[in-house]
């Protein structure tokens, strides 16, 4: 047996459109290669999709928070809170731009920022909520909006993982001021290559965001700059891509949601014996990555990997206290569920060309090794 965790075949169906994508983008007349009309209709795609009133392609998932940051006009002196448990551009982002991001602890079971701690955390200085979606389940995006609305604070939403997750009747993306998604391979609608979008109901954040992305030039006239930008433009092959599967993105994020599903049912008496599943349900579910916390987290994955199963440790160590935000983690402060989570998380394969006898085993190894 051999399963994993990042397959190498994930577009392997896809390789004959890829191909001959690449041949019709590269023979356009117009040679336009990025920001053309292919990423138009993916942003027009992606905007009836979601109801976002506008949806801003990008090169990264990255690339989208540090666009949303700079539209927001956030700058030195100004605070973000930030989970302390996540991928690291949340508070890159926020640096990078001279502001300071600032650390909250995580829900223990469900792993994302936790509400309670964000609150704690407003100064005068706040500016900003960035809270993020991670592993199967969605922030409490409405408490995120009270808190945001009640401090006069803006919202942003790292929804990196999440495209085609919903909580309630909202769509993950649009449940802040600004919204990203990510397009790195293993993301549910992953990409062979890198990009991103921002979504908004602004006019104005979506003009910023569009002006920032390309340079600070506005898409009429080039090389005249109206503010600072970055390169954070789409590819148009990889446009062309996302629209030929787009199509299919629903079917494999439900084969996705059903894996899930199985695997949280047959976990779900493991609880007291060192393995936490994450919560039941498929409300604010995403299903990127089905991630276990295992006491004996190091003893599991070896024996995964003697039985032919690749799983993944996200997150080891808490941002707050990775040398990259020394300067930014306050001294007197911990933050022990984000410390255990990276302790503990163990994720195992997810993705949706998995067989049904596939999951099974891998449910089967876990369960076996609890016994």
């Amino acid at each position: 047996m051999n399963l994993p965790f990042f397959p190498p075949d994930l577009f392997e169906t896809d390789r004959d459109a890829m191909l001959a994508l690449v041949h019709e983008v590269g023979t356009t007349p117009d040679q336009r290669f990025i920001l053309g009309e292919r990423t138009a209709r993916l942003e027009a795609a992606l905007a009836e999709m979601t109801g976002a009133r506008h949806v801003i392609a990008c090169g990264s998932g990255t690339g989208g928070l540090e666009l949303s940051v700079r539209a927001l006009g956030l700058g030195p002196g100004d605070e973000v809170i930030v989970p302390a448990f996540c991928c690291q551009p949340v508070a890159s982002a926020v640096a990078n731009v001279g502001a300071v991001p600032v650390f909250a602890d995580i829900d223990p079971w469900t792993l994302v920022m936790d509400p309670v701690e964000t609150e704690k955390l407003i100064t005068p200085r706040t500016r900003a909520l960035l809270p993020a979606h991670v592993f199967s389940i969605m922030a409490d995006m409405p408490a995120f909006r009270d808190i945001a609305a009640r401090h006069s604070l803006a919202l942003v939403e790292d929804a990196a993982v999440a495209q085609g997750a919903v909580l309630g009747d909202h769509p993950a993306g649009r449940w802040g001021d600004l919204g990203v998604f990510s397009f790195f391979q293993v993301k549910a609608f992953g990409t062979p290559g890198e990009g991103g979008m921002v979504l908004t109901d602004d006019d104005e954040l979506a003009r910023a965001c569009r002006m920032i992305r390309n340079h600070g030039q506005d898409g009429v006239t080039r090389f005249l700059h109206h503010r600072l930008g970055v390169n954070s433009r789409f590819d148009e092959v990889l446009a062309a891509f996302q629209l030929h599967r787009l199509p299919g993105f629903a079917d494999r994020l439900e084969r996705r949601a059903r894996i899930a599903d199985y695997y949280t049912a047959r976990f779900a008496g493991l609880a007291d014996r060192g393995v936490q599943a994450p919560p039941p349900g498929r409300d604010g579910r995403c299903y990127y990555v089905y991630s276990l916390l295992v006491d004996r987290r190091d003893e599991m994955r070896a024996w995964l990997t003697e039985k032919g199963i690749g799983s993944h440790v996200y997150y080891p160590v808490p941002l707050p206290e990775q040398q990259a935000f020394a300067n930014f983690a306050t001294p007197d402060r911990t933050w022990p569920n984000a410390r255990r989570a990276g302790r503990t998380n163990l994720a195992i394969p997810i993705w949706p060309h998995l067989t049904d006898a596939d999951v099974e085993y891998i449910a089967d190894t876990v369960c076996a090794f609890v016994s």
